[in-house]
């Protein structure tokens, strides 16, 4: 069976494994304050052109996702996503069992538009209801879409002027940086949030997200929350070397591109058959709405996700790439949905 269901069926990449078995046997500090972590740091400062930036290194989205979020909140409130966001859907709760509330707005594109983050600002003046602080957004999205530089200045300006904190989560940021017609860079990232992290669970590491403070208020105590909830981890070492070996030789770039070439082959084989598509999406995620014959048949050889029913007789599916995705078997999977019918 060939898996194009997800983008962390693999372990890591080699150039990974190459530094930590070079380094196994240095002594280093714990809870990241080694001599790894902050090579790690300066690089990812250096790439984000943020010299004044926090950065910090967790295992798990979750767990990241919760950690910022409570740093920035106070009890009384909450943060604002689209249904579609990850802390709304796939985190088991865990905002809400530190407290706050995440409140979701509908979107057809996965995308929070200004509009949406100014009508929660009006309507919140009250006492009696949840108090607004955060946006959360992800780039790219749960359904593959990517914010634009212009999206995201007008969300930064709208989050300014409401006095609402800006964060991005960047799980998949990676293949969101290589997607076709992408015009967001980094440092616009790093200059527009007040945090953000950087994916290397789905990009490539064994484990581990890096967090980006760009905003003095977060920056405060954050160390003292991360080891409250149980993410500051003794041997951080272990991720501090794994971001080393993506931001040199700017490896995170590589392998985001070489996912992201390998959905626009599934794309073009998609559309070269006819077959249309939930959500126009430029990275790594495809969305194609098939024939349900189609979907039974190619199951018997490849893993892919969802299954959204369109009608009686088409579904959405959803089709992930990585970093590992081999092009042979990018190939034969895009050659059988080229000579499968429906019949």
């Amino acid at each position: 069976m060939i898996m194009f269901t997800n983008d962390y069926s693999e372990g890591c990449h080699p150039r990974i494994l190459e530094i930590l078995m070079a380094t196994n046997l240095e002594q280093a500090v714990g809870y990241e304050n080694d001599q790894f972590c902050n090579q790690a740091r300066e690089l990812i400062r250096l790439a984000c052109q943020a010299p004044d930036a926090d950065v910090h290194f967790f295992t798990g989205g979750t767990l990241t996702n919760l950690t910022v979020i409570a740093a920035a909140l106070r009890p009384h409130q909450a943060v604002l996503s689209t249904v579609q966001g990850h802390i709304a859907t796939n985190e088991t709760g865990a905002i809400e069992a530190t407290g706050h509330r995440v409140v979701t707005f509908p979107s057809d594109d996965g995308k929070m538009k200004p509009e949406i983050v100014r009508n929660a600002f009006e309507r919140q003046r009250s006492e009696h209801v949840t108090q607004p602080k955060m946006v959360y957004i992800s780039q790219s999205t749960e359904l593959g879409t990517i914010y634009t530089k212009a999206e995201l200045e007008a969300l930064a300006q709208v989050c300014q002027e409401c006095g609402f904190f800006l964060y991005m989560d960047g799980a998949r940021l990676a293949y969101a940086l290589a997607a076709v017609g992408n015009d967001l860079t980094l440092p616009d990232i790093a200059r527009l949030c007040d945090a953000f992290y950087i994916g290397g669970n789905k990009c490539g590491a064994l484990t581990g997200e890096a967090v980006v403070i760009t905003n003095p208020i977060l920056q405060q105590d954050f160390r003292h929350i991360m080891k409250q909830n149980g993410a500051l981890t003794a041997k951080g070492r272990l991720l501090g070397i794994q971001f080393i070996g993506l931001f040199e030789d700017d490896l995170y770039f590589k392998i985001g591109k070489k996912a992201v070439d390998q959905a626009m082959m599934i794309k073009q084989a998609c559309l070269q058959k006819g077959y249309g598509f939930r959500v126009d999406s430029p990275t790594n995620m495809q969305f194609p709405i098939m024939p349900t014959a189609v979907i039974a048949k190619l199951r018997e050889k490849y893993s892919f996700g969802g299954l959204t029913r369109i009608d009686e007789n088409h579904s959405a599916v959803r089709i992930v790439t990585s970093w590992a995705t081999k092009e042979e078997d990018t190939q034969a999977f895009c050659a059988d949905i080229l000579a499968l019918t429906e019949v």
